[in-house]
């Protein structure tokens, strides 16, 4: 008996040891645990800055883009067929000028006294042609000296239309009408023949030409609606119509060419202004719109990042949306916009910057207080 109580002393003294042991490890792994957690939290991934944008469906009319040029309906450089001396200027730079008009008048003082010469003369030749004719009924003269006179009378005419069509060139008109330019010609000055004297041009309407690749000719029709801006006007756009459609293409390039009549009733286009044109084709076509900017292309395809409810909070307690990247699919592109054909639905909230930096399951902080171009029809910015 005195020999089983110290044995039991032993077993109990040595089973509160384990028991502390045991305890006490037990405590240092919960220790340890709780601050691997607080390192961990300490450490977590901060928070990127990006933009988003809400995907959304837009109507949008198909348009095949061009560059072209204006040209005048009847554009022509007046000039002289004859020399002369300008002796009269009928109109004043950049008027408007009527078919007939009288612009410049050449001294034609010589050339009118020879033309009543040649008429005198030809009076003359048709006063002996009826007497000769009157002898000729009586048998007096012979058919010779009728045929004479009336070969004279017929030379004396021609050189009186000759002369006369010398004295109408002395006097130049507008062959149509349409606004004159700048002149340079002055009274007194002397013209020899085919000198410029000034432009004429029938603006109203005006032609646009331009060229479009050879597939695209299934979409064109004569009569189709186009839009044509230049810069010189800004985001104003002129309203046109295609009138003919070459019917030979150009080997060299596969494009044909478009001549468009375009409205311009305030004559505020020109001939020569560098065009960008508008041409609708087909029915209008409902996409799903992102900016450009929020797709990133790869060698795997094109992605997107979408925003997603997250668990990690700020110091402000919130919790903060993380980022997951979709493969999507992008159909035709607008201005700054692209339709998305495939990945996405519509409301999806989209990063549209920043997310080069990204990653699956990083938090996010939107600030969309500058975001990037989302315009269907931008237009250049100087700076």
């Amino acid at each position: 008996m005195t020999t089983k109580k110290p044995m039991a002393k032993r077993m109990i003294f040595m089973l509160i040891c384990v028991s502390i042991l045991l305890g006490a490890l037990f405590g240092f792994n919960l220790f340890r645990a709780h601050m691997i957690r607080k390192f961990m939290a300490s450490n977590a991934t901060p928070p990127a800055t990006v933009t988003t944008a809400i995907a959304s469906y837009q109507t949008w009319q198909p348009q095949l883009s061009a560059v072209g040029s204006l040209r005048a309906v009847r554009g022509v450089s007046v000039t002289t067929e004859v020399a002369g001396l300008v002796r009269e200027i009928s109109f004043v730079s950049g008027q408007e000028v009527k078919t007939g008009q009288v612009l410049v008048r050449l001294n034609d003082d010589a050339d009118r006294a020879q033309l009543a010469s040649l008429q005198a003369a030809s009076e003359l030749a048709q006063t002996v042609y009826k007497r000769d004719k009157a002898q000729f009924g009586i048998q007096a003269i012979a058919k010779a000296q009728l045929d004479a006179d009336v070969a004279d009378l017929n030379s004396k005419k021609a050189q009186v239309d000759q002369q006369a069509a010398l004295v109408a060139k002395k006097t130049i008109r507008a062959p149509f009408a349409g606004r004159v330019g700048i002149t340079t010609v002055n009274p007194g000055q002397y013209l020899n023949p085919s000198d410029a004297i000034v432009t004429l041009q029938a603006i109203d309407p005006i032609y646009a030409d331009f060229f479009l690749p050879q597939q695209q000719l299934g979409q064109l029709r004569v009569g189709q609606t186009i839009a044509v801006n230049t810069d010189a006007f800004g985001k104003r756009t002129f309203d046109g119509k295609i009138r003919v459609i070459n019917p030979l293409v150009d080997s060299a390039t596969r494009n044909v060419q478009i001549e468009a009549t375009v409205d311009n009733h305030e004559r505020e286009l020109l001939p020569g202004m560098y065009a960008d044109v508008k041409v609708d084709a087909g029915s209008a076509q409902r996409y799903l719109t992102l900016p450009q900017t929020a797709i990133t292309y790869n060698p795997y395809g094109a992605t997107v990042f979408i925003v997603k409810p997250g668990q990690q909070k700020n110091a402000q307690g919130k919790i903060l949306p993380v980022a997951q990247q979709v493969f999507v699919t992008p159909g035709p592109t607008r201005g700054d916009q692209v339709a998305i054909l495939k990945g996405i639905g519509e409301g999806t909230q989209v990063v549209t910057s920043g997310q080069l930096k990204l990653k699956n399951g990083m938090p996010l902080v939107i600030d969309n207080r500058v975001l990037p171009a989302d315009n269907p029809n931008p237009t250049p910015q100087e700076q």
